[in-house]
């Protein structure tokens, strides 16, 4: 088991990415990806049909997967009315 080193303290609580709540998932990809992303766009998402868990939070593995294949639907002509 890795130790932290001496000079970065050690992380309690820190963000599980297999069950973020939106507002950790907006804040996550804002900070990862360079452009505001809010919460409001996380739940359009949703209701566009990007997974959730059981519990209401999003896997961010699953979600990016999901963003990947909807990008690849609409630039083929398949659909989908995301804006953003």
């Amino acid at each position: 088991m890795a130790t932290p080193r001496e000079d970065q303290p050690e992380r309690q609580g820190g963000l599980n990415p297999a069950a973020l709540s939106v507002t950790d998932t907006a804040r996550t990809l804002t900070r990862v990806g360079g452009r505001p992303i809010s919460e409001a766009m996380i739940e359009r998402d949703i209701d566009d049909g990007a997974p959730t868990n059981g519990d209401g939070t999003i896997n961010l593995v699953h979600y990016a997967a999901w963003l990947v294949k909807d990008l690849a639907e609409r630039g083929s002509g398949g659909g989908g009315n995301r804006g953003d």
